[in-house]
């Protein structure tokens, strides 16, 4: 199972830029291009909870689950 992050497709989608999300969020770039590529282990409540704010969505906009057969599947496509 795994969880993959979505966030770069909700700031295309709301039209911001890393740089001021990562400044409105209260991050790096080098931080939020970490989170966007999934390369993290874990993400505080709190930097969700702003992402939000900023982004104005949901945290399932930005999280997806997707089971160990689909993500094999997900890797394929890429």
């Amino acid at each position: 199972m795994a969880i993959v992050i979505r966030l770069d497709v909700m700031m295309a989608r709301r039209k911001v830029r890393s740089n001021v999300l990562a400044r409105a969020i209260g991050i790096t770039e080098a931080n939020l291009s970490l989170l966007k590529s999934g390369k993290v282990k874990g993400l505080r409540f709190s930097t969700l909870e702003a992402i939000c704010r900023v982004l104005d969505c949901q945290p399932g906009d930005i999280l997806e689950f997707v089971p160990d057969e689909g993500l094999e599947a997900l890797r394929q496509a890429s």
